[in-house]
């Protein structure tokens, strides 16, 4: 078993190293991100849904159109003749028939209940691509949260290691001293518990490394190879009132509720026109094996007069449908408004705490360098010394935590001000098109001769 967890650490511990290595392939933020945004099953399922949507305005714009249906028929009936017996017993007959028709049908008003669904469907269309970049910015968040904590989890298996080196310097320091009298057994059994204490960090470190590797997949795709540096911080805002007024009006969870309240009216509006009257034209053209052709035409007019109370709950219902949504627009802007606000703070208290860290790290640096050259003149224990050295390390933690949270602060008040998209970052690759599938299918084509272009299109950026 102890075997097993040196090698394990061990492995650990050069992937942790090769994540600064210079010498290797670095892979940058950058790369993380393009990853993310290709890889992301969640954004396939959500593009599917965009699609589907697409198709509800092929299906209301169909329903303006004529249609034609094509019926043949045959039939066969055995007839018995009452009263007339022949030779053989009663007479009877055989008859087949056939028949074909062709019949279409067209809506020609209907106080604008098809109108009114075309323009929900649109908008209902647009929401859903809303709820796309939404689901884009949360992808790409993801990848930045995954890729800056195996940093850190690198990091903390080094500084782990580095405490373990340090531990066991100071612990045959102390078995040297106490050979020649100079402390007690007590000094060499705090050294071996501090250094005990130590492995176990370490060896935790390395889980929570483990653990920050198998995030990094689900969210990129891939495990990490040699991360690089993370690069500079991307702008934001220069207030958080900047912030929160960018954040009205391009965040897409607003920008998807504020459709959500236009598709509400639109189906006001629809409930109120089915309680008028509606008129369809229908011909029909019919052949029979009898030569017998029929042709005909019929003009429909149609008023309801009482639906047993339907209508009108519908209409009240639609009514209700309108007021939620419009409350739930402003549930969805204030949300948005304390996302940034939060992210703002969490920024600026990062933002702080390296300040501090970076402080605290000196002074526990001099104090450390201090209490080891007093120890060896005798003025110091051995505890001072552990007291101090994980002081420093202390500070070294805390510093490296305070930047992976000031980063990811960065990016999580970009995506509170609805900017963190692909096309915003400046990625330099090829997004996914709504608007080419919506084109090939919004005038409900019987056979799409687009199909083609955006099949090309899927394959530009990796989807087939």
């Amino acid at each position: 078993m102890t075997l097993f967890r040196m090698k394990l650490t061990g492995s650990l511990l050069a992937m942790a190293l090769v994540l600064v290595s210079p010498q290797a392939r670095a892979e940058t933020l950058t790369d993380v991100l393009i990853a993310a945004y290709k890889n992301s099953n969640l954004l396939d399922q959500n593009r599917a849904v965009l699609k589907a949507a697409d198709e509800d305005v092929a299906i209301a714009v169909s329903a303006l159109r004529p249609t034609l249906a094509f019926v043949a028929q045959a039939s066969y009936a055995d007839k018995i003749s009452n009263g007339r017996v022949s030779a053989a017993g009663l007479f009877s007959s055989d008859f087949l028939t056939t028949a074909f028709q062709i019949s279409s049908d067209l809506t020609l008003y209907d106080g604008g209940r098809n109108r009114l669904a075309i323009d929900a469907a649109k908008e209902s269309v647009l929401a859903t691509r809303d709820a796309l970049v939404g689901v884009e910015q949360s992808v790409l968040l993801q990848a930045v949260s995954a890729y800056m904590n195996v940093r850190s989890r690198g990091e903390f298996v080094l500084l782990r290691q580095k405490n373990v080196r340090v531990i066991e310097q100071e612990l045959r320091a102390a078995r040297d001293r106490f050979e020649v009298g100079e402390v007690t057994r007590t000094d060499v059994a705090l050294a071996e518990a501090r250094l005990a204490a130590a492995r176990s960090a370490l060896a935790a470190a390395d889980g929570d490394l483990a653990v920050a590797r198998e995030v990094f997949k689900t969210a990129v795709g891939a495990y990490p190879g040699n991360l690089a540096p993370p690069p500079a911080s991307p702008a934001t805002a220069r207030t958080p009132e900047e912030a929160k007024g960018v954040a009205t009006r391009t965040h897409p969870s607003i920008l998807q509720a504020q459709r959500g309240v236009t598709i509400a009216e639109l189906n006001v509006a629809r409930a109120q026109a089915s309680m008028g009257p509606s008129l369809t034209a229908g011909l029909e053209l019919g052949y029979t094996d009898t030569d017998t052709t029929r042709r005909s035409a019929n003009l429909t007019y149609s008023q309801p007069i009482y639906a047993g109370g339907q209508l009108l709950a519908v209409t009240r219902k639609a009514r209700d449908s309108a007021e939620g949504a419009r409350a739930q627009l402003l549930v969805t802007a204030a949300a948005v408004s304390e996302d940034v606000g939060t992210a703002w703070a969490q920024l600026a208290v990062a933002r702080a705490q390296i300040e501090a860290s970076d402080r605290q790290i000196t002074a526990s640096q001099i104090a450390y360098n201090g209490v080891r050259e007093e120890a060896t003149l005798g003025a110091r224990t051995t505890l001072d010394v552990l007291d101090a050295e994980q002081e420093l390390l202390n500070a070294e933690v805390n510093r490296i935590v305070a930047e992976n949270t000031r980063y990811v602060a960065v990016y999580s008040l970009l995506a509170a001000m609805g900017l963190l998209t692909v096309d915003h970052l400046n990625l330099g690759i090829p997004t996914y098109d709504p608007v080419a599938h919506y084109n090939a299918v919004k005038n409900a084509p019987a056979l799409s001769l687009q199909g083609a272009r955006l099949d090309k299109l899927l394959h530009s950026i990796g989807k087939d």
